[in-house]
């Protein structure tokens, strides 16, 4: 693998993307893998949804700079968590790239996402009306900041029941390559705020958030 992007938001959070460039076997051999995890690789069909958990732990690994095991489950909701370590994570990735998200003081959510124009056919299921009216020129990049956005938020969350759609608001923005814009997550109980971080990547777009509000 090789790191192509790394950013650090703040001392305790940070994320990396890592070009997926191993087999699965080289891969396995960077981690230490228990039965349970092995047991669950053989449910996955060989190709690419192998290299995507198996990169997705090696880049969580070197992100963590332990020589420890870490053991990364997923709760009911399928959000993944750590139960020997504090650090808030969050997985992504996209045909060849790994992205991880960490954080030792707040819960994060980050999206990859390869750019393609059929985005435009499923618009309106994860957009409002007034959402779709502030999409600019550029509209499959615009979009796809969109989607990233309420992806990172969903699995800031990370519980299941929550609509892009219905739950997930995003207020008016100019697109440029890297930006941010505020959105909102409204579930009744629960409205929230975050400032949504977005930067376009050799044909991928990258989204991310993190709850401040946890500091």
């Amino acid at each position: 693998m090789s790191l192509v992007y790394h950013k650090e938001l703040d001392p305790g959070t940070s994320f990396a993307i890592w070009k997926i460039e191993e087999s699965a076997e080289d891969l396995m051999a960077q981690l230490q893998l228990k039965h349970h995890e092995i047991s669950y690789l053989d449910t996955l069909v060989n190709g690419k949804r192998n290299l995507h958990w198996l990169s997705t732990r090696v880049l969580l690994r070197r992100m963590m700079n332990t020589d420890e095991y870490i053991d990364c489950r997923v709760d009911l909701s399928g959000k993944p968590y750590l139960t020997n370590f504090p650090h808030f994570i969050s997985l992504s990735h996209s045909f060849d790239y790994a992205a991880v998200m960490v954080s030792k003081t707040k819960a994060v959510g980050i999206d990859i996402e390869l750019i393609k124009d059929k985005i435009e056919r499923i618009a309106h299921k994860f957009l409002s009306q007034q959402e779709l009216d502030f999409i600019s020129a550029d509209r499959i990049e615009h979009l796809y900041v969109c989607w990233c956005a309420k992806e990172a938020i969903y699995k800031l969350h990370g519980k299941k029941n929550i609509s892009f759609l219905d739950h997930i608001r995003i207020q008016p923005f100019i697109y440029s390559c890297k930006g941010s814009f505020q959105a909102s997550l409204d579930i009744g109980k629960l409205i929230k705020g975050y400032t949504v971080n977005y930067d376009k990547f050799e044909g991928y777009m990258i989204g991310y958030v993190a709850d401040n509000d946890q500091e």
